[in-house]
């Protein structure tokens, strides 16, 4: 209907292409124009100013023989200054800068290792963007901005290079875990040692606490019941203590000793014994 008015309207963000008999004329504007095609003017097309992207997957080889697939977004967007050259000079934008993005890829990974080129991706992107930058601004294009947005090795090489990293984890995790059996084992036999230590300070000062009772009561006795003597009072002991001591392994049901030979007159045997040895040792030092 506007065309047959001579009259075609030009969109927001986008400018036309005015031709007279076949030749470029003008660009128009967003706006209203009068085309009298009377005269031979037309509207030879559309081109958009909008930022535009494409997704170039490009599969190329790394320095250490690693295949990889590289995926670089180009934004782009036609000039509104060269919108002429943007329309009549590519008949195919879209694979002209696929081109650019293949090239500078292809040039670029195959000198880096395979750690490196997830390491140097945004020198890679900036490679990738000053290359079209030059190339496409002579079509009247701007490259807004280029992104590598991802990095894709072979199956096989990215379930080895998990392998090693799990690998290498898994060494931190063993080498973590003996340290701490190391320092628990340490601190296992420290407590031990401090066990024992103090039980030994506890045994010592048992036995000097019996020494000193057993002591205290000699001398009472011998003090209050007067004519005995230190070997009636200490037999008298040990025959008081061996009863204590049946009493006790008579009250455990699950009691195993068993004292030989077994009865009273023993205790004296004991005492005999024990005051033979004494005297022995006496003589030996003397």
């Amino acid at each position: 209907m506007g065309q047959s008015l001579c009259c075609v309207q030009v969109d927001q963000s986008t400018v036309a292409i005015k031709e007279t008999f076949g030749k470029f004329d003008d660009v128009l504007e967003p706006g209203c124009h009068f085309l009298p095609w009377i005269l031979g003017q037309q509207l030879a097309g559309h081109l958009s100013l909008r930022v535009q992207q494409l997704d170039v997957q490009c599969e190329t080889k790394t320095k250490d023989n690693v295949f990889v697939t590289v995926v670089a977004s180009i934004q782009y967007r036609a000039i509104s200054d060269k919108a002429a050259d943007a329309f009549y000079k590519l008949s195919n934008t879209k694979a002209q800068i696929q081109s650019y993005v293949f090239d500078v890829i292809r040039a670029s990974v195959p000198k880096l290792e395979l750690d490196s080129v997830f390491e140097q991706k945004n020198e890679i992107a900036k490679a990738v963007e000053e290359e079209l930058e030059k190339a496409m601004s002579a079509y009247g294009f701007e490259i807004v901005q280029t992104l590598i947005v991802d990095i894709e090795p072979d199956v096989h090489v990215k379930r080895a290079m998990n392998e090693i990293n799990a690998a290498a984890r898994m060494r931190v995790a063993a080498n973590e875990k003996a340290e701490a059996e190391k320092i628990l084992q340490i601190k296992r036999a420290e407590g031990d040692a401090e066990s024992k230590y103090l039980s030994g300070l506890g045994i010592a000062r048992q036995r000097q606490a019996i020494v000193d009772g057993l002591r205290d009561s000699v001398l009472a006795f011998s003090v209050n019941v007067p004519g005995t003597t230190s070997k009636d009072v200490m037999d008298m002991v040990l025959v008081t203590q061996y009863f204590d001591t049946m009493k006790e392994i008579g009250a455990s049901s699950k009691s195993n000793s068993v004292f030989i030979p077994h009865g009273p007159g023993a205790v004296r045997d004991i005492a005999t014994q024990i005051r033979d040895g004494l005297l022995q040792a006496n003589n030996v030092q003397n």
